[in-house]
């Protein structure tokens, strides 16, 4: 398992948490918080808009 440094959860009303991370490689991680050890991983740029839709609520049905 890579070396990941995971941001603090991020909880949306009445669903799941999840956390975002980074390792030294430049990739970036998502996993629902508590089950960091099942992680997807992707570039930083995917991850990122894949938040920001689910901010949007665009993808909440996604977590």
């Amino acid at each position: 398992m890579p070396d990941i440094t995971w941001e603090d959860p991020f909880c949306g009303e009445g669903s799941s948490c999840f956390r975002l991370g980074t390792d030294a490689d430049g990739n970036a991680y998502i996993a629902v918080n508590g089950q960091e050890e099942h992680y997807l991983t992707d570039s930083h740029d995917a991850l990122r808009a894949l938040i920001a839709d689910i901010k949007a609520g665009k993808s909440d049905h996604l977590l």
